[in-house]
């Protein structure tokens, strides 16, 4: 009896302890509905020499939220049945004659990882606590040992009021120190959470991400009023909107491989154009490959566009466009020092596998390098050749004249007086 009010003295001093550190926090959050109840099952795995076998239980968790980061939990846990472990290589180790059961009480503090107050959704946490368990009949230690608890868990709430949780804990136990494991599920209700929210709305409609976008627009235009900016591309939903005239759900408007907040902020190319300079070639071609100025139509390489059609599943050139690439043969043999890079591309339906046309439209640029160099007599270091399949469209996959205008193959030609000014 002296053992188990000792045991109980410590954890209360524990809980104390945690209580006056926390309360030195604040409590400006939460504080309308800072406790919880959780509820569930579980099972507790010892380790092989305990005089127990592996058990489940019932659980219920009485927590209070001092603020989004920090959590007290008190903890009941009932096993009913825990069958005994018998040792029949050990004859002299001690053994119950018969199954127990056993009452678990514990407190535990959480730290809650989520990313932000403004996101609850997923909930992760990690815990640590020191608790109580009684054995209806005793083991070798006897009727109660002291535990100490470490692990975590993930909260998934639905709504204010209600949420699943999974645990994990690593238990050490007894004077031997057992390790001992114990995983929980279960739901998780705040109480004083059902209240509905009052609002107060003064000079304007609500706008719930200050993005500049009033939440009943961003509800006609499809964007989210929780997000101030819902394609992430380092524009806010208002800017594209109200500044810029970009697209809010589109994160690369003018589809040159630059996102919209790139082009605006670090490049200073237009995201409605996709060739600022008008030099013939992609602000993001320049920029990504070719490590020209978007900005400067003189350095632009020579870009050839050919709507070489293929056969279906084919990656060999139709005789009828054997005049187009005998173009590009003349221009790179002009200029014996002049490189070329031959990208392949494909457009996209519903069914289109990404793997598939990247492999595919790689073949077909393949195919075209083949020619310049057999029949062509273009040196191959001259030559490189990538296919990038849908990933880089010429205009949106939703007509068949848009998706012709994708399936396209595109030779850049780098004059010979500018190989020796190439960017690393």
């Amino acid at each position: 009896m002296n053992r188990t009010m000792n045991c109980a003295r410590v954890i209360c001093l524990y809980v104390s302890i945690c209580l006056m550190t926390i309360s030195a926090m604040g409590q400006d959050l939460f504080e309308e509905a800072p406790w919880t109840l959780s509820g569930g099952l579980g099972k507790i795995f010892f380790e092989g020499d305990e005089e127990v076998e592996d058990g489940e239980f019932a659980f219920l968790k009485l927590g209070y939220d001092f603020n989004p980061r920090w959590t007290i939990e008190y903890d009941l846990s009932y096993m009913p049945v825990l069958n005994n472990r018998e040792f029949p290589n050990e004859p002299e180790r001690f053994a119950l004659t018969d199954d127990t059961w056993a009452i678990r009480l514990a407190g535990d503090l959480l730290f809650h990882l989520r990313k932000s107050v403004d996101d609850l959704h997923w909930d992760p946490y990690l815990s640590g606590g020191i608790g109580l368990i009684h054995f209806g009949d005793a083991v070798d230690s006897g009727q109660d040992e002291v535990f100490v608890t470490a692990g975590g868990g993930l909260f998934y709430h639905f709504n204010d009021e209600w949420a699943i949780r999974s645990d994990a804990r690593w238990i050490i136990a007894g004077a031997d120190t057992e390790v001992n494991v114990m995983v929980t599920a279960g739901i998780n209700w705040r109480w004083g959470a059902d209240v509905p929210a009052s609002y107060s709305v003064s000079g304007g409609e609500i706008d719930s991400d200050q993005d500049g976008l009033p939440d009943s627009h961003e509800a006609d235009i499809g964007t989210d009023p929780f997000d101030p900016d819902t394609d992430d591309d380092g524009l806010t939903d208002g800017q594209e909107v109200l500044e810029y005239n970009t697209n809010p759900l589109n994160p690369d408007t003018d589809l040159d491989a630059l996102k919209d907040g790139a082009e605006v902020f670090t490049y200073q190319t237009d995201p409605l154009d996709r060739d600022t300079d008008e030099g013939g070639v992609a602000d993001g071609h320049e920029v990504i490959e070719d490590y020209t100025d978007p900005l400067d139509p003189s350095d632009d390489l020579k870009l050839y566009t050919l709507n070489i059609e293929f056969d279906y599943n084919k990656s060999h050139i139709r005789s009828k466009d054997y005049d187009e690439l005998d173009i590009i043969v003349k221009v790179l043999t002009r200029d014996p020092e002049a490189t070329a890079r031959v990208e392949g591309h494909a457009d996209k339906r519903k069914k289109s596998s990404r793997k598939y046309n990247l492999k595919l439209s790689k073949r077909r640029a393949k195919a075209i390098v083949g020619y310049l160099i057999d029949v062509g007599g273009i040196d191959a270091s001259r030559l490189t050749y990538e296919g990038y399949g849908f990933d880089r469209p010429l205009a949106p996959n939703d007509t068949e004249e848009n998706m012709q205008k994708n399936r396209r193959t595109e030779i850049y030609i780098r004059p010979g007086n500018q190989n020796s000014t190439d960017q690393e």
